[in-house]
């Protein structure tokens, strides 16, 4: 079984709200979890930019990452969203079969 954590950068915890529950429901996330608070620092239309953000982090099956990656960008705000998967390699057996089950298969 082949998992993956997504790491997207949300304008703020609404949107992180309305992007994870949207994809839970439609299974192509088991669950988001949402990190309140984070400050980003980056060029952006030639400007530095420091703003604040907020952390959606969702986990799937890595067949589904390309579907939910495309899902996301419809849902989100930004021109261009942090979107990045991790590889999950281990960990609860139960919590990680979990996953598969509540993804669509």
């Amino acid at each position: 079984m082949s998992l993956r954590t997504l790491y997207i950068s949300c304008r703020d915890s609404e949107e992180a709200q309305s992007i994870a529950k949207t994809v839970v429901k439609e299974r192509l996330a088991a669950c988001g979890n949402i990190l309140p608070s984070m400050q980003s620092i980056y060029h952006w239309e030639g400007k530095l930019v420091v703003d604040s953000e907020v952390v959606l982090l969702l986990k799937t099956r890595v067949d589904l990452v390309d579907t939910l990656t495309e899902r996301v960008k419809e849902l989100h705000s930004y021109d261009i969203p942090c979107i990045v998967s991790w590889i999950i390699d281990g960990g609860n057996k139960e919590y990680l079969n979990w996953i598969a089950a509540e993804t669509q298969q």
